[in-house]
């Protein structure tokens, strides 16, 4: 990858993620996840959904595990013409089952999700960019035991909080 990429510093009470963001793969997916961050968007958020052996995720839930509603438009699935796996230590955006409905959730794989790619499973769900340093804080996270909370399972029993995400 281009050392012009952007990078991202997710700031978690668990420790810190580095990410490089891959803005020429998915140029909108990049740039959607850099506003959100911008804007403060996830400061107080937690990883809500663990699930060990697949991946963690997070960007939308608050402590109580109430939603926080997203300030901009779902964007366009970029799977396909990112053409990045999802592959362990991954970024990829969270979405509903309409392709195009991916706001600030994201997740990070913790091994090879190869059924999650554009190939396997169209139209996949967009990598945008991968763990630089830190992998050691999402083993930790995803090593944390789950429950079921307000109809939700694979919640951390701990809160995961997400404290910042800077773009450098």
């Amino acid at each position: 990858m281009s050392s012009e990429n952007p990078k991202a510093v997710i700031e978690t009470n668990k420790g810190t993620i580095k990410l490089e963001l891959f803005k020429e793969d998915a140029p909108k997916t990049v740039e959607n996840f850099i506003k959100y961050a911008e804007d403060g968007f996830f400061e107080g958020l937690i990883f809500h959904r663990v699930i060990e052996g697949f991946m963690i995720q997070g960007g939308g839930l608050k402590p109580n595990l109430e939603v926080k509603e997203p300030t901009y438009q779902p964007i366009m699935n970029e799977a396909k013409k990112s053409g990045h796996r999802n592959e362990r230590g991954t970024i990829a955006m969270a979405r509903t089952s309409d392709p195009h409905s991916a706001t600030s959730q994201f997740f990070i794989n913790t091994v090879d999700n190869r059924g999650l790619d554009y190939d396997k499973n169209p139209p996949g769900y967009c990598v945008f960019g991968k763990v630089i340093d830190g992998m050691d804080v999402v083993d930790e996270i995803e090593s944390v035991n789950t429950t079921t909370m307000d109809r939700r399972g694979d919640v951390p029993t701990s809160k995961i909080k997400i404290k910042s995400v800077t773009i450098e």
